[in-house]
């Protein structure tokens, strides 16, 4: 069984809505690792919209400085301050030392994009006490609970 179809057949435990509400309502700080100073990237309006809505957007990319009008840290590791949640617009491949990373600066939370799904990251944010959502716009599933946070 390949790993997409792995992370598939545990689909629901990682887009439990309770879990995503729960992750939205009582969340702050987001650090989006892999967030583009590119206007027309996903990663960039994602992160432009939850900024809209209130939240604190930590760009995590080191070929940046500034992103969103934020300071950019080189990795999750750099940022002098606690994060709530980890937003990851990286390939699936590159997730697991993210969700080490993650789990070593006391994040609560580690939410894989759409399209980002990787079984040794999931188990090491969940090793890590984590919540996890995998596979999952942050965008999109604030819109859909956004009455109920």
């Amino acid at each position: 069984m390949n790993e997409q179809a792995t992370i598939s057949a545990r689909a629901p435990r990682y887009h439990d809505p309770e879990t995503i509400r729960e992750i939205l309502r009582e969340s702050k700080t987001i650090a989006v690792v892999g967030l583009s100073p590119n206007p027309e990237r996903p990663s960039n309006s994602v992160s432009r919209y939850m900024q809209a809505q209130g939240y604190r957007i930590v760009p995590v990319n080191p070929n940046a400085r500034e992103i969103l009008d934020e300071t950019c840290y080189p990795s999750l590791s750099a940022i002098p301050f606690p994060v709530d949640v980890v937003d990851v617009f990286r390939a699936a491949e590159a997730t697991p030392p993210i969700a080490r990373e993650a789990v070593a600066i006391g994040a609560k939370a580690i939410w894989f994009q759409l399209g980002v799904i990787n079984d040794e990251a999931v188990a090491i944010a969940q090793e890590g006490g984590l919540k996890i959502v995998v596979d999952r716009c942050i965008l999109v599933e604030h819109r859909r609970y956004a009455g109920t946070l």
